[in-house]
């Protein structure tokens, strides 16, 4: 069957320049970058515009619209934090503004590979909207004034917050897969109130997960693809009900899937990653029927996977990247890059950009024979994944915000 679709997300485009990435993994979700960007990135790069103080900590990747660049920052306010949305200026880095958006008293304990500010924020062109996970969701202005914020969605998490919320008809529809009681969620993006709320149809063992959905417009109408604990479920925006759904054994699903060649391509999570690629176009459950492949090695726990034309790319936590068939799963190559990955990769201009958590960034030729272009340093940590906009690569490191072009 051949399904015909279109970027639910990229109706973004319609309304910004097409160079911008307003949202995690960019204009079309997918973490295709519209750029030609050096090959050169590394702490002495001739390439480097400028490196820039962030104030706070956190993981969420920077979303870059019209000039300006956007982040969320968990900054320390005595024995507590302050959760903050942040605006810096892509000409030079300066701070715009900084607005808090909750605070916390105290500090929650927080997996070693998380932070207390790891979902990306979503710029629309009016707005740009925050999520901090269980700790609540905000709407700004882009001058940073506060339009609504709702902290009244409540689930007991695990490892704290992870996934961003997609941008769906004026919704924002994210997961809250915490300890126990899973389940998907809608909000109103004009004053934040809940739209519509559905439990997951699994009962799974290990119920969290931290996956961000990923809006598809299909033939018949627009699906929210959502992987969680030992499901993949398509959802429909309007009012939650789930459409389809594939099972797995698997749990803390982080990666957001990719689409092509009329399938989704996704990864099961804990314990060991397996990549599977599900024919889209089903109903209820067809995990019988429209399971395409499955491949056992090399799949991430992390890192979100990247398709372009018949290639399939994917960088596993251990730091192997692979290069898959996407329509059959066969492995044209799996090399090992060196250090854990927790980013995920972009594709800019025919090459792949991996950033490993040590700050070390990898280039590599998008081609079904593996080759290394560059492995060069930043000298400081780094889980955020990277972003491009109107020529320049964007790379947030624990303590800086980093603009090569």
């Amino acid at each position: 069957m051949k399904t015909a679709f279109a970027w639910a997300t990229a109706l973004l485009a319609l309304h910004l320049h097409a160079n911008n990435w307003p949202q995690f993994r960019g204009p079309g979700a997918q973490g295709h970058a519209n750029a030609k960007l050096p090959v050169d990135i590394s702490a002495t790069s001739d390439h480097l515009t400028w490196k820039a103080p962030v104030p706070g900590s956190g993981w969420s990747s920077p979303v870059i619209v019209d000039g300006k660049i956007y982040l969320t920052s968990a900054i320390e306010q005595g024995e507590g934090l302050s959760l903050n949305a942040i605006c810096l200026s892509a000409d030079n880095g300066k701070l715009l503004w900084n607005t808090p958006i909750f605070a916390i008293a105290t500090t929650p304990r927080m997996h070693r590979k998380n932070s207390h500010a790891s979902p990306t924020a979503i710029v629309d062109g009016q707005r740009v909207y925050v999520h901090f996970g269980h700790l609540g969701t905000a709407a700004l202005s882009l001058d940073g004034k506060v339009a609504w914020k709702n902290d009244t969605i409540k689930y007991p998490p695990v490892h704290g917050n992870g996934g961003t919320p997609a941008l769906v008809d004026n919704k924002l529809i994210f997961s809250c897969d915490g300890a126990r009681d899973p389940f998907v969620i809608a909000l109103n993006t004009k004053d934040g109130s809940q739209a519509w709320k559905v439990n997951r149809s699994i009962d799974a063992k290990r119920k969290f997960s931290f996956s961000t959905p990923l809006p598809l417009q299909t033939t018949t109408g627009t699906q929210v693809l959502l992987p969680g604990s030992d499901m993949i479920g398509a959802y429909n925006p309007a009012n939650g009900k789930e459409i389809w759904r594939a099972t797995y054994n698997g749990y803390s699903v982080v990666p957001r899937p990719v689409v092509g060649h009329g399938m989704v391509f996704f990864s099961t999570g804990f314990d060991r990653a397996k990549a599977m690629a599900v024919q889209l176009g089903g109903k209820g459950d067809v995990t019988e029927t429209h399971v395409k492949w499955i491949l056992p090695k090399g799949a991430p726990h992390t890192p979100s996977m990247v398709l372009t034309g018949n290639e399939l790319f994917m960088v596993s936590d251990g730091g192997i990247a692979s290069c898959v068939d996407a329509k059959s799963g066969e492995v044209h190559w799996s090399e090992r890059l060196g250090g854990g990955c927790s980013a995920s990769p972009i594709l800019a201009n025919g090459k792949l950009y991996q950033v490993n958590e040590a700050g070390t960034v990898y280039v590599l030729e998008a081609g079904k024979e593996f080759k290394l272009l560059s492995k060069k340093s930043l000298g400081e940590r780094s889980l955020a994944s990277p972003a491009a906009a109107h020529g320049s690569l964007y790379i947030r490191t624990a303590g800086h915000l980093w603009r090569f072009e």
